[in-house]
């Protein structure tokens, strides 16, 4: 039974699933074998993309995982004794089927009390950019990840849970026939990197008018575009201040590093506004997820400004843009009525990150910081919001 009953749905809009090895191999075509592999390096099985090993997630069997809501605390109170990764985070715990399965996460959702969910993938987040150079092999291995989590979890199983595919943008033909692959099989909501396109012309934004075919495909389709906290390589940028080159490091702490942590997003907002995206096609929805919403005041606030100086430069108002496009799901220790005062409480989504340690161990007390809101705004922000833009 859930902690408590609630008297409207709820529909987490951050769920996660943890991926198997075969997750990025079973599909992959037989030329394209040695792209992802698993090995072995002083007894702890690594992945390696393209022969380069990856720390990115220290563990990617995810045979033991950290337990759900293990950061609690951490994002409560702070860190004040200072303590370790490892004292923060404690005793790991075997993944069970509910990790890994649908059938059994629907029995889970049923005990927490969740009535639908979009769900993660996990491990997928780590490979554009490691890719970056080689458009042909993005496509290609983010196939193959989509063609498992069809078969495996569906893209709607039981409309219930909506698992999202990944979108790589790269070659544009490419992008659209993949969306209109998920979306035929039943997808709901696509997931797209919050980071400049890499591709043969090098990188550049999503939101310029060259992608405008892909944006229109996604108009026509109806499907919400959530962009999730990923590898953004917005580590490059860190690395030329500290004066070295290593890949993002999530779980590994960088004081530096954590400064910059919702730029890319910040970023790729700013880009949808600023390149004329959300103008061009105003029916857009896009669901910013685990992101938290700390960038939200000073993105607006520095759109309004660039406004004020350039309105020539907008096909309409920025602010009112964002208001009409972004939907937000807030980290559980945000302020939540004042992201709704900022951008409109229809905006606000809930979001539980269950079961990465990071997030909640038991979802529906999520409702608990929502203390500030009327029983109304709760039941749109804990589950009518994300409904209606689904469709479901």
């Amino acid at each position: 039974m859930p902690s408590r009953e609630l008297p409207y749905p709820l529909f987490d809009a951050d769920n996660h699933l943890y991926e198997p090895q075969e997750a990025l191999t079973k599909h992959l075509p037989k030329e394209y074998s040695g792209a992802v592999e698993y090995v072995q390096v002083r007894g702890r099985t690594k992945i390696a993309i393209r022969g380069q090993i990856s720390e990115y997630i220290p563990n990617p069997t995810f045979e033991v995982v950290a337990r759900p809501g293990a950061m609690e605390e951490y994002f409560r109170v702070g860190n004040p004794e200072g303590k370790n990764r490892r004292e923060i985070f404690g005793e790991p715990m075997k993944s069970i089927p509910a990790f890994r399965e649908p059938a059994p996460r629907l029995e889970l959702m049923d005990e927490q009390g969740i009535q639908q969910s979009l769900m993660f993938p996990t491990l997928a987040s780590l490979i554009e950019e490691r890719m970056r150079d080689d458009p042909e092999l993005t496509h290609v291995v983010i196939h193959a990840l989509n063609q498992w989590l069809h078969e495996t979890w569906s893209f709607d199983y039981k409309s219930r849970i909506f698992t999202t595919p990944v979108i790589t943008l790269p070659i544009v033909e490419k992008a659209i026939d993949e969306l209109n692959w998920c979306v035929e099989r039943g997808a709901r909501a696509v997931l797209i990197r919050p980071a400049p396109v890499p591709g043969f012309r090098g990188p550049r934004s999503f939101a310029l008018p060259e992608f405008d075919p892909f944006w229109k495909r996604v108009v026509e389709t109806g499907v919400l575009v959530a962009m999730h906290s990923s590898d953004s390589g917005y580590a490059r940028y860190a690395s030329d201040w500290e004066g070295q080159q290593r890949e993002m490091l999530p779980f590994k702490p960088n004081a530096f590093r954590t400064l910059g942590s919702w730029r890319p997003v910040e970023d790729a907002v700013g880009s949808l506004v600023c390149h004329g995206a959300l103008t061009r096609f105003p029916e857009l929805k896009i669901a910013v997820i685990e992101n938290g919403s700390s960038w939200v005041e000073p993105l607006l606030g520095n759109l309004a400004d660039v406004y004020k100086k350039m309105p020539h430069e907008f096909g309409e108002d920025p602010v009112e843009a964002v208001k009409r496009n972004i939907n937000v799901s807030p980290f559980w220790e945000e302020d939540m009525a004042e992201l709704g005062d900022l951008i409109g409480i229809e905006r606000v989504l809930f979001g539980s990150d269950y079961p990465h340690p990071e997030g909640l161990a038991d979802p529906v007390t999520y409702v608990d910081e929502l203390t500030r809101l009327s029983e109304a705004d709760k039941a749109k922000v804990m589950g009518g919001n994300l409904a209606k833009l689904i469709g479901a």
